[in-house]
């Protein structure tokens, strides 16, 4: 398999290099794609496997199998389609294609099966959507799900090295240079994750309402979210209320959860066992804990979720859907 890897130096790109290596994913050629002013470095691969980073017109000249695209919305809607005309197969990590009536938004865990020869663009849903519908797909097989109630708590790592070195140029006292966030970010929380919308709801909160109920198949699924950004290096947090159909039972919840795919249980508040993003650093799978019925509702239950949003919320998600297409012979 010769596989592209389009933004390559970046934070994701650079998170699903590592992904691809510890998952032992087996390529004939790996052709790195990345900006101009990174065409013609090395990127080393596999300890001693060296490969040229090239343009998108180069890498095309090369036949891919397959690409896994990570840069940027406006690279993507140029080039995806480009690729697709080609019959190789794209995996998008941008929000270019999610909410595209004719493109499948995947979470190997929930929907990977939709997945059909024909799909030659695979959108990769936003990082904390991913967590989010880990968790509640095994949950609304047995109870049903009726309304979410979220709060993310999300690391500067979700906005990129500038979101990394606004951090840590604050920390130091040093003068930040292209700030992302419009207030400091070290020792704060800003209740603000993309552009406001009309409806005042931000773009990453309507990304958890939209995705979320396209990747579950679920039109009528009542959703309301706030992001949150904290001063935390990596690992996406979330505060979640769910509502079911039906009265749920916490031991029965907690077995679901533990036996599902990509979710470690950790639940047990009173030896301090509970999910943070410290520990889910570097991790592929979903962690949740402090399970509790909500006391204002029989048929709801609170929930914490934490993952790393540069693995299972990008990189790793996007390497499981690989997997999932050589597995399936779809590539």
């Amino acid at each position: 398999m010769k596989l592209v890897i389009a933004g390559a130096t970046g934070l994701v790109g650079q998170e699903i290099l590592k992904v691809l290596q510890e998952h032992k994913i087996k390529m004939d050629e790996l052709i790195p794609v990345a900006s101009e002013k990174s065409i013609g470095k090395i990127i080393k691969f596999d300890d001693d496997r060296e490969f040229k980073i090239c343009s998108f017109e180069e890498a095309l000249s090369k036949n891919p199998d397959a690409a896994i695209f990570s840069a940027g919305k406006d690279v993507s809607l140029k080039w995806a389609p480009e690729f697709a005309k080609r019959k190789i197969k794209v995996i998008d990590n941008s929000s270019a294609w999610r909410m595209h009536k004719e493109i499948k938004l995947v979470v190997p865990e929930v929907n990977a099966e939709q997945l059909n020869q024909n799909d030659y663009i695979i959108a990769n849903p936003n990082c904390s959507t991913i967590q989010l519908v880990v968790v509640l797909w095994p949950l609304h097989k047995i109870f049903g799900l009726k309304r979410i109630i979220i709060s993310t708590y999300q690391s500067v790592s979700g906005s990129g090295y500038k979101g990394i070195n606004q951090l840590f140029s604050e920390r130091n006292n040093e003068v930040v240079e292209n700030p992302s966030y419009p207030y400091q970010i070290d020792l704060n929380c800003i209740p603000h994750g993309g552009a406001f919308l009309e409806n005042d709801y931000t773009e990453e909160e309507m990304k958890l309402v939209n995705e979320s109920s396209k990747i579950m198949s679920i039109p009528d699924l009542k959703i309301s979210g706030t992001v949150v950004r904290v001063p935390v290096i990596g690992g996406h947090s979330e505060s979640v209320n769910i509502e079911f159909q039906k009265a749920p039972d916490i031991q029965e919840i907690k077995s679901i959860l533990k036996s599902s795919p990509g979710i470690i249980l950790e639940d047990n508040p009173r030896e301090n066992e509970y999910p943070m993003p410290l520990n889910a650093r570097g991790k592929d799978a979903v962690f949740v804990g402090r399970i509790r019925k909500d006391l204002s509702n029989e048929n709801a239950v609170n929930l914490w979720i934490v993952a790393d949003n540069l693995r299972k919320g990008a990189a790793t998600n996007a390497v499981q859907i690989l997997e999932y297409l050589l597995k399936t012979n779809l590539l």
